[in-house]
């Protein structure tokens, strides 16, 4: 059921641009398209996304969808469907790095992460999760990581709904939190006394080492930092920010090619994959990334690189911080700005005039951002992960 809640908010967030009323979480009575308010393009948009990934079309049972609209019912469908098929699933990725893309894994190998996974995890009692399940992530360590040999059936707690602060009072011995940095920092500007016994797990975004380290000296037993993406899923893991991360075993590097790992699947054979990030070897087993192999998009046939132009604009004194993306296909083919000035009353019109003077000393024509919207903070996805905002909206 929370698997198919955080599929259908995560797409109408995503439809509409716009959080989604009413919150989760939802009941399983709640009707679809008229609680949700859906039209029907969007319910059309939802029951597709919700047969890729689940792939109904095996099963052939996808069109109950549109006729059968409460959450319940979609639950219901999607256990019908598994029970006919279910050797694939198909995720998509967050749109970070540029479009989401279609991700299609084989579940032997998601099951086969989970069983490197639940060694590390042993003596688990709970999960406390600020996730959504319909993400690789999320999926993993929230779906099949309860079911996994050894864990027993774990009980799920969404933290989604509630503040960080809540950890202060909720969290007990063998609890485990699944969230992701941006969770995590708000969690530690709170200062919560973590309880004993409590082991948190972060990824979907670089975690920094001053924050990791001061997690532990709130309490925490350790930080699990997985490192990976919705195409590989996870690479390798580390307990300890000093370290660097120990691959899963059924992965290599291929000398070759640094920007290729191979795997070695579940029945023995091996498949390649293309990785976004530089990695450096430590030995045969540990590695640590050292930044993304190619970030560039096109402007007027050029290659420019988003996260260089937001570093320069980062460079400016009234700057916090920044975010630079292409503009979608209805709001033209140049670089925009998220912007988060350092003082919160800053007039953002003088601000404005200032940042196009300073890209146009600093920057090239093509990398220059020719639209900036402002707020206090960047704009991000329930997962932590950098998000896209619409030029007239934000604020």
């Amino acid at each position: 059921m929370r698997f198919v809640c955080d599929l259908i908010d995560g797409e109408l967030s995503m439809l509409r641009r716009s959080r989604i009323d009413p919150p989760l979480p939802w009941a399983g009575t709640l009707h679809i398209g008229r609680d949700l308010g859906t039209d029907s393009l969007e319910l059309l948009a939802l029951a597709t996304a919700f047969s890729e990934m689940l792939h109904l079309h095996r099963s052939g049972i996808e069109d109950y969808l549109l006729a059968r609209l409460k959450i319940q019912d979609w639950a219901a469908i999607a256990r019908q469907s598994l029970r006919q098929f279910s050797s694939e699933l198909t995720f998509r990725t967050s749109g970070s790095a540029g479009s989401p893309k279609r991700c299609t894994h084989h579940t032997s190998t998601l099951w086969q992460e989970v069983f490197e996974l639940a060694p590390l995890l042993a003596g688990r009692r709970r999960i406390l999760s600020a996730v959504p399940s319909h993400h690789i992530y999320g999926f993993l360590f929230t779906v099949l990581l309860p079911q996994a040999p050894g864990l027993g059936n774990l009980e799920v707690l969404d933290l989604r709904g509630s503040s960080p602060a809540r950890l202060a009072h909720e969290l007990r011995d063998g609890d485990l939190v699944v969230a992701h940095p941006e969770f995590w920092s708000a969690a530690l500007r709170l200062q919560p006394a973590i309880a004993h016994g409590v082991i948190g797990v972060t990824s979907s975004a670089p975690c920094p080492d001053e924050l990791a380290h001061g997690l532990q000296a709130t309490g925490l037993e350790k930080l699990l930092q997985v490192y990976g993406s919705s195409e590989t899923g996870g690479v390798g893991w580390r307990a300890s920010a000093a370290s660097p991360y120990l691959r899963f075993p059924y992965w290599r590097r291929v000398d070759a090619d640094a920007g290729v790992l191979e795997r070695t699947l579940p029945g023995g054979e091996c498949s390649r994959y293309a990785i976004q990030d530089e990695l450096e070897w430590i030995d045969e087993y540990t590695f640590r990334p050292i930044g993304r192999i190619d970030q560039a998009v096109q402007v007027s046939g050029i290659n420019v690189f988003p996260a260089q132009v937001a570093a320069v604009l980062r460079e400016n004194p009234a700057v916090l911080d920044a975010s630079v993306r292409l503009m979608r296909a209805d709001e033209g083919s140049r670089l925009k700005a998220f912007i988060v000035p350092r003082t919160a009353h800053i007039d953002r019109d003088k601000l404005q005039t200032q940042l196009v003077a300073w890209a146009r000393e600093h920057l090239d024509s093509p990398e220059r951002p020719i639209a900036f919207s402002f707020g206090s903070q960047l704009p991000r996805q329930a997962n932590g992960k950098l998000a896209d905002w619409i030029i007239e909206t934000a604020s």
